[in-house]
């Protein structure tokens, strides 16, 4: 069903549903099983495909390419989908895909998010509540990125990776391992080079969470006696009454795919 504001030069499916108070702009092309949600906007030469759920309120500019089949040769046209929350900014030349057949057939974007220019999720990457894409970011398949996390212009996140909630990579890095909750990573191959106090600061975090989590990153990452998990293990227990420190120890000890990001060895 087409409403909303749909410019002449426009190419919408009837197939494609459209909420309330949508805007396609010029040279827009929607196609497929496609849901705008309500105050959608599509500035010019927007194109929209698949499976597609856009959230309300989330505006989309120029040659952005959402929902296109997944970059992976192993794909043979199976039923997947891309889901993208609400008020999200999706700018120029951004591409998200859907997911895979072999990776949960789905790939999800949160709300509030920015993904700039040029910034690329993946096949069957997680990504969650207001995190921030900068320039040419670009997420492989099977990346999980949490709230608040922050990939500065030019990352690139190997696939299978996960970055925390409210950590922070650097420009220009490329990630190969996970980097853990309120993390700061930065370099090729990004090591870890702290916590990411500024946007702990700005998010008005507690100053006890903050010194629990100072302690935490001590005991893990300079204190380097024992095995990593054995140092975690012993830090749950020193620091259990901080919901930061809990959130890194529940981060950790969930099976994963890849290394953590860790300090560079003196």
């Amino acid at each position: 069903m087409l409403m909303g504001n749909v410019h002449s030069t426009a190419i919408v499916d009837e197939s494609a549903t459209l909420g309330a108070d949508v805007t396609i702009g010029p040279f827009c092309v929607v196609t497929g099983d496609v849901t705008l949600g309500d105050g959608v906007v599509l500035e010019s030469h927007v194109v929209v495909t698949g499976n597609t759920r856009i959230g309300d309120e989330t505006h989309i500019y120029p040659f952005a390419s959402i929902g296109h089949a997944p970059q992976d040769l192993k794909f043979g046209n199976e039923d997947v989908s891309l889901e993208i929350g609400a008020r999200n900014r999706i700018r120029e030349h951004v591409t998200m895909n859907p997911g895979t057949e072999g990776g949960g057939a789905i790939t999800k974007v949160g709300n509030d998010g920015l993904f700039m220019m040029g910034a690329h999720v993946a096949h069957d990457c997680i990504v969650g509540d207001n995190v921030i894409l900068a320039n040419n970011a670009t997420l492989g398949g099977h990346v999980t990125v949490g709230d608040f996390a922050i990939l500065g212009g030019l990352v690139g996140v190997h696939q299978f990776c996960r970055i925390g909630a409210h950590a922070f990579i650097g420009a220009g890095s490329l990630v190969v391992e996970d980097v853990i909750p309120f993390g700061a990573a930065t370099g090729n191959r990004a090591v870890l080079s702290g916590l990411n106090l500024v946007g702990l600061k700005r998010r008005d975090f507690d100053r006890a969470e903050i010194n629990a989590l100072r302690a935490l990153h001590k005991s893990l990452f300079v204190e380097s006696e024992g095995a990593l998990m054995s140092r975690l293990a012993k830090a749950a227990k020193e620091y259990g009454d901080s919901q930061c420190v809990q959130q890194v120890v529940e981060f950790m000890r969930v099976e994963h795919n890849r290394g953590y990001c860790t300090p560079r060895n003196k």
